[in-house]
Formats: structure tokens, C-alpha cells, sequence
């Protein structure tokens, strides 16, 4: 992954079928920063959608951004089948681009 601009689609996870947030960059290192750090406020923060789970390079802004729009169209089970195709095991993408771990989820069950 090139750390020039490129647009990029993405997908983040709160957990492993978890809340699923479909967002649009021309930074995604920048931005998966923020998401984690919390810096954006919204929907992400409110419901602690961190984990970076599929994404996908455009080789411009309005294509990348099309893409997006139709997502987030998508049904749920839609969103999942693209993220099982690229990573069936639901781990965190930006690890792989040098990103520490994330926290283990608590479980609430008793």
C-alpha cells in the first residue's frame, strides 16, 4: 500500500460480525489512526467501530467514492460475503500496516 493519495474504501468492524462502518479516504493510515484514537466523532466512536476488517484502493477520489455510495447500499449479509472473500477470519487489517493490536473485546456474558 502506497503511502501517497489513494482513495481508498473500507470497512471497519466493532467485532467479528460486529456493527460494520463503510467510510471513504485519501489517507487510510491517517484515518485509521483517527477511527482508533477515537478523534472522530460519530458513529465509529459511539459504537466502537476500530478494527479495519476490508479495503479496497481506487485509482481516483470520485471512483473510490462511488464505490462507497454503493456499500453502503448493500445489504448486511452483502457487506459480510466481501469481507469473508478477502479475510474470512475477521482480523484486524491495520496490523498488517504496522498498527498495534487492538484491545480484546470484553465479554458480557455471565
Amino acid at each position: 500500500m502506497t503511502r501517497d493519495f489513494q482513495p481508498t474504501v473500507y470497512l471497519l468492524a466493532s467485532r467479528r460480525n460486529g456493527t460494520l462502518y463503510v467510510g471513504v479516504t485519501s489517507d487510510l493510515m491517517k484515518r485509521i489512526a483517527e477511527h482508533r484514537d477515537g478523534l472522530i466523532e460519530g458513529f465509529t466512536k459511539d459504537y466502537g467501530v476500530r478494527r479495519l476488517v476490508w479495503f479496497e484502493q481506487h485509482a481516483t477520489m470520485d471512483a473510490a467514492i462511488l464505490r462507497e455510495k454503493r456499500i453502503k447500499k448493500w445489504k448486511r449479509e452483502w457487506k459480510i460475503n466481501l469481507i469473508r472473500e478477502q479475510k474470512a477470519d475477521w482480523r484486524d487489517l491495520a496490523v498488517d500496516l504496522g498498527f498495534g493490536m487492538l484491545p480484546p473485546i470484553p465479554s458480557y456474558r455471565s
